[in-house]
């Protein structure tokens, strides 16, 4: 009986796709935005590591100090889950490009959400700003915890990448805003 119920239900969706019934709204409406929004992720990951590259060196870091710092995070992280992985540069390199495109395309369907206001560039550059330094918490946090980080060393981790995201958050919102219309 459950096959003869599954082979109807199975021959009514064949019969949709061969109507050509429409798809949901939704998934099509967000195509474009998170399209943007990964564009603007991309983006603004690319200029925030051309600015830590270009500042540490000055400050007395090492040029690939906050790659190093993600990738032994994510290393300690997945340990935790028994999965053995080697840290530094590379894997801190893979998952900040990750994030910063996750978060980005996380942030183009955000936006294009009306219920928000985000409407005008200048207050979704605000709002980029703040989403992006609010979602962030969780995921820097998790450095000191893993790493167990000195106060005055956990203190200089957050200063920095507080200042960095903001950058982050203003480049997302700029390019985004100039994707969607």
């Amino acid at each position: 009986m459950q096959a003869i119920m599954f082979s109807r239900r199975l021959g009514g969706e064949l019969h949709m796709a061969q109507s050509k019934a429409k798809l949901p709204a939704i998934g099509a409406a967000l195509v474009k935005p998170i399209a943007a929004g990964l564009l603007g992720g991309l983006a603004a990951t690319v200029v925030l590591d051309v600015i830590v590259v270009g500042l540490f060196p000055f400050i007395g870091m090492p040029a690939d100090s906050s790659f190093s710092v993600i990738g032994d995070t994510a290393a300690r992280f997945f340990a935790m889950l028994d999965i053995e992985m080697t840290g530094g540069v590379l894997l801190g390199l893979l998952v900040h490009y990750l994030t910063g495109l996750s978060l980005g395309g996380l942030f183009g369907a955000a936006r294009s959400w009306r219920g928000l206001g985000l409407d005008s560039r200048k207050n979704g550059v605000g709002l980029g700003i703040l989403y992006t330094e609010f979602i962030s918490i969780p995921i820097l946090a998790t450095a000191p915890i893993m790493l167990q980080m000195s106060a005055m060393a956990a203190a200089q981790w957050f200063g920095v990448v507080f200042v960095m995201h903001g950058v982050y958050g203003s480049v997302l919102a700029f390019v985004v805003s100039r994707l969607q219309v």
